[in-house]
């Protein structure tokens, strides 16, 4: 560990997918002017899908009309990857990291979130790993976590996503991350449980901290 600080600021209850965008960006653009240091979020939000700025939009399989019908967004989105899934049940990570001060380039720093996803797991009693071509956090039972990332002028945004709980009959609405052959998978579908979100947000926050040599500190100011 070293004497880096992230601020850490988890989001109660379900945060909206276009109010966590426009505070992501505040968040890079107040990074990038050294008003604030680096920053881990860590939310949930209501079923909303989103595309990647080069995804292909056939992604999304589900017809307008039923999305419309169900109240699920669609968002193209200026990250990285495929159509991705979010929900209640899926903590969602978004780092405001400068990666020019940690002299990270933005493939080892995917392959870091994917890290924390990993360690996240294994705390909470799962197996899971990294795989060389694909990007995100598998297990036996198929992937558990999501990456797609953005990086603007050296400050990162976007992040993460880790299935803890959320209603799998969900990603049916997309080809998940581009990968139709790949089952989704969750904590609670593999260990016929769930931990709870609050155990798992802490799991993620702890492995964030291991993977990233920083300490999280708790913050209510931003």
């Amino acid at each position: 560990m070293t004497d880096r600080v992230t601020m850490l600021r988890v989001l109660p209850g379900i945060t909206d997918y276009s109010a966590a965008l426009d505070l992501q960006r505040s968040l890079v653009d107040r990074r990038r002017e050294g008003e604030i240091g680096d920053v881990l979020l860590l939310l949930e939000h209501p079923p909303v899908i989103t595309l990647g700025r080069h995804a292909d939009p056939n992604g999304v399989v589900a017809a307008e009309s039923l999305l419309a019908s169900r109240g699920i967004e669609v968002h193209r989105i200026e990250r990285g990857g495929q159509a991705t899934y979010h929900g209640p049940g899926q903590v969602v990570g978004y780092p405001i990291l400068a990666l020019g001060e940690r002299r990270m380039g933005v493939g080892a720093y995917v392959r870091r979130l994917e890290e924390v996803m990993v360690r996240a797991a294994e705390r909470l009693g799962v197996v899971a790993e990294k795989r060389d071509g694909v990007v995100g956090t598998f297990t036996s039972r198929g992937k558990v976590g999501a990456v797609g990332v953005r990086v603007a002028r050296g400050i990162s945004f976007h992040g993460f996503a880790f299935n803890v709980e959320p209603n799998l009959d969900h990603f049916r609405l997309i080809v998940p991350c581009g990968m139709p052959e790949m089952p989704v998978a969750s904590v609670r579908s593999i260990l016929g449980r769930s931990p709870g979100m609050a155990a798992a947000r802490e799991a993620l926050a702890e492995a964030f901290e291991e993977a990233f040599a920083t300490r999280l500190v708790p913050t209510d100011a931003i």
